[in-house]
């Protein structure tokens, strides 16, 4: 028995010994080519390949030297989660709305080559609905004549019974105005909306063209400077380089 205690370890060396055994372990894993990867006690580990229970926890991958050549980023959380695709569906959104807007500048473009063009199309357009405007306007009219007419044939009775059909069309003609007037209040609201939209287009359209001339000039002052020729001293130093060869 103590011929066997003189072989057992102190406690620090045994310690050590341990240590390099891990130590060992893992260089050996690594330099098969493994995973580290650590487990829910903080344990690192080096294997060939992760615990089903650990791979959404992140993990380096490991070349033949042991050097990291890749990491692997734990699951996200269901916050994170949440907060990717309500990023993810910003984008989707954002995209749909470059789209649209580029849709627009096109058919801007397309459909206008200068101001004056934006300033006829408005005017066209304010002058149909206007005289719409002025039709709605003279049929109201109409519309009131007939109901005074009505009333005062109504009035005429007396205490007479009034005959159904005239209650019947005084109706009509009451909710006939009615429905003019909401009409006539809609039209009054497309032409503000048309003012709007003409000044918007107007300025966008002017934006783009803004753009496109910057563009042209920065296109023009590259393709310039490309063409122009070596500045003075450049040429002097290549003449004072050709000189001294021709002396040589």
């Amino acid at each position: 028995m103590k011929f066997m205690s003189l072989w057992q370890p102190a406690p620090k060396l045994a310690g050590a010994i341990a240590v390099l055994g891990l130590v060992c372990a893992a260089g050996t894993a690594a330099g098969a080519g493994m995973y580290k990867w650590v487990d829910d006690q903080g344990v690192v580990h080096y294997t060939d390949h992760i615990p089903a229970e650990s791979v959404g926890k992140g993990a380096t991958v490991l070349d033949k030297q042991g050097r990291s050549v890749k990491t692997i980023d734990p699951a996200p959380t269901a916050e994170q989660r949440k907060a990717i695709e309500a990023e993810a569906e910003r984008q989707r959104e954002q995209a749909k709305l470059d789209a649209e807007r580029a849709r627009r500048d096109r058919a801007l473009t397309q459909s206008f080559t200068s101001e004056a063009e934006i300033d006829v199309a408005r005017a066209r357009a304010v002058t149909t609905v206007e005289a719409q405007l002025t039709t709605i306007d003279a049929y109201i009219a109409d519309m009131k004549r007939r109901q005074q007419e009505l009333e005062k044939r109504k009035a005429g009775y007396g205490t007479k019974p009034i005959p159904a059909s005239l209650d019947s069309e005084l109706g009509s003609v009451s909710e006939e105005l009615t429905r003019q007037a909401a009409l006539r209040a809609q039209k009054k609201d497309a032409l503000i909306a048309l003012g709007k939209k003409y000044d918007a287009d107007k300025q966008r359209w002017q934006q783009i063209k803004l753009e496109q001339d910057q563009a042209a000039e920065r296109q023009r002052a590259a393709e310039a400077q490309k063409a122009s020729p070596p500045s003075a001293p450049t040429r002097a130093k290549s003449a004072a380089s050709g000189s001294a060869n021709t002396t040589r």
